[in-house]
């Protein structure tokens, strides 16, 4: 079985065209069968501001009202990436750009009014990878925004992280599949002051230990509860870092397993 990676980026790589850039030939050099999945970083406020429209974030995620749906349909699915599909086919990487609705690759729903209404923000409910599978076995990588479908027409935005863990877990029958999570970090820190202290691994065990003892908290939780869940149902590791961890061996980073 082969081992493929689904790797996330987050705004550290995308609003920064040198680190993209430098990132995405990097990237096209990776052997083996892999899937890129990219947020929006700030363009979509950006444009947001400029057309005058709200926006509005509640506990860290987007409210997506459909004016804002639009708006990052155009940003994310378009300029966003066709931009990185274009640059990876210049470094002879053969990219195709989707969207959960092409090749029906991700079906989600609706996420519950309540306790929060996050309006057209969607929930991943299933990952068909039959499209997928195709395109891998003939050197082909699949570039993600994090937008999904429902099936009826209707377009709902997602949260990427969660879109890389559930692509993970969906090819995880296909391949042994790798998760990376990109951002701006060493790692999962022990101490948030100091870039230096990566917990180099952890375990379901040392995780539940470093919850108690308040050293994982706030916006780490999230991150870290996708990547049980991505391990928990077939997938081999997740890693969390800085981008250099893909490239070189001697970088530090966080490596999570069972």
């Amino acid at each position: 079985m082969k081992t493929l990676k689904v790797i996330k980026i987050g705004g550290n790589i995308i609003d920064n065209d040198v680190a993209l850039s430098s990132f995405l030939k990097e990237f096209s050099t990776l052997e083996g069968p892999k899937v890129l999945v990219h947020g929006g970083g700030k363009l979509a406020t950006k444009l947001a501001k400029q057309m005058n429209v709200p926006v509005t974030m509640l506990e860290g995620r987007r409210v997506t009202d459909s004016d804002t749906l639009d708006i990052i349909t155009m940003v994310y699915a378009g300029k966003i990436n066709k931009t990185i599909v274009a640059q990876l086919q210049s470094h002879q990487c053969n990219a195709i750009g989707f969207s959960g609705a092409d090749g029906n690759t991700i079906i989600a729903t609706k996420r519950p009014t309540e306790p929060i209404d996050y309006g057209f923000a969607g929930d991943v409910k299933q990952v068909k990878t039959k499209t997928l599978e195709l395109l891998l076995n003939n050197n082909i990588t699949p570039v993600f925004c994090a937008i999904t479908h429902n099936e009826k027409g209707q377009l709902l935005n997602t949260n990427a992280d969660t879109i890389a863990s559930e692509l993970a877990i969906g090819l995880s029958s296909i391949f042994n599949t790798e998760l990376y999570f990109c951002f701006e970090k060493n790692g999962v820190l022990e101490d948030v002051d100091n870039d230096d202290s990566v917990i180099e691994n952890i375990t379901t065990a040392t995780y539940k230990t470093l919850i108690e003892k308040a050293v994982i908290y706030e916006g780490m939780l999230p991150k870290l509860n996708n990547c049980f869940h991505a391990l928990n149902h077939n997938v081999q590791k997740v890693c969390i870092g800085k981008s250099d961890m893909l490239f070189h061996n001697n970088i530090k980073h966080t490596t999570i397993k069972k």
